[in-house]
């Protein structure tokens, strides 16, 4: 009876562990069913490089709005990445206890804060600051831009690429560390030459991660963003990503033929483009933790 209740327990935690996967799965094929009207209509190099948004005359292009969210996820890694590296650096090379074990939650409350949140302060802080920045630049801005969109998701994923490079930096034998100071090398030579050069693998599948989280991120970027379908022409003007425009526009699409179908395509684009930057980091931290061991 014992092995009757192992084996039956084995089979419903396999079940359970294949279940997210599943999801995963329907979800993608949920999207593509949804999306499958407009793409009889328009073939997917149109869909995907076309930049006329016109959904009353039937036009779908989405690549002013892929433009406008890799302009922001790259001005947000372009900022978040050094500063991350580098705090991870300080916090496991550098910092007394006392203040690594002080940061680690501080770092934790700055993952949970709502992104509702990081907006409102981009609005009243950001947004400003950019709109004065802008003509030193010989640009003019709203400071509804690329770039407000890009600091705010820089700070908002700071605690994902800190965490995991941290995690990293703990993987690295402590052996290599001695060996390189009892050679003489300062405690920044050995930060800089071992173990940040040990931990490359690591460090790029942290920045995969913060990239996937920027990416689909929705609430923070649509308020400060600028939300014009238009192909940013620099970090002061005003993008519109794909979370933005499937937030601001699933409740009109009721009446628009095609409109929905457009917007799922646009999802499942962004799910596509997420998922494939989760599994790149996944795969890059495996075969890190099968070098350490």
């Amino acid at each position: 009876m014992r092995l009757v209740k192992d084996a039956l327990a084995r089979r419903a935690m396999s079940l359970l562990g294949f279940l997210p996967g599943l999801l995963v799965l329907l979800i993608v094929t949920g999207l593509f069913l949804k999306s499958r009207a407009v793409l009889g209509v328009q073939p997917l190099s149109k869909l995907l490089f076309g930049s006329g948004w016109h959904p009353l005359k039937g036009e779908f292009g989405l690549f002013p709005f892929i433009m406008g969210t890799v302009w922001v996820t790259l001005t947000a890694l372009v900022i978040a990445v050094p500063v991350s590296i580098l705090t991870a650096v300080y916090l496991s090379e550098f910092a007394p206890r006392r203040v690594r074990e002080s940061a680690r939650p501080v770092i934790d409350l700055l993952a949970g804060i709502p992104s509702v949140i990081f907006g409102v302060w981009g609005v009243l802080l950001i947004v400003p600051l950019v709109a004065r920045v802008a003509p030193l630049f010989g640009s003019y801005s709203s400071g509804y831009s690329v770039l407000a969109g890009g600091i705010v998701l820089a700070i908002m994923i700071l605690p994902t690429i800190i965490h995991v490079s941290l995690e990293v930096f703990s993987s690295i034998p402590l052996s290599l560390r001695e060996a390189s100071l009892s050679l003489g090398a300062t405690r920044w030579e050995t930060a800089r030459r071992v173990v940040l050069r040990k931990a490359t693998p690591g460090i790029v599948a942290a920045g995969v991660l913060g990239f996937s989280r920027a990416f689909g991120e929705t609430m923070a970027v649509l308020m400060v963003a600028g939300n014009v379908a238009a192909v940013p022409k620099s970090p002061f003007h005003p993008g519109y990503p794909l979370p933005a425009l499937i937030a601001n526009n699933y409740g009109e699409m009721m009446s628009i033929p095609r409109y929905d179908s457009a917007l799922m395509m646009a999802a499942l684009v962004l799910l596509a483009v997420v998922l494939f930057f989760n599994v790149l980091a996944r795969r890059i931290l495996i075969r890190l933790e099968r070098r350490a061991r």
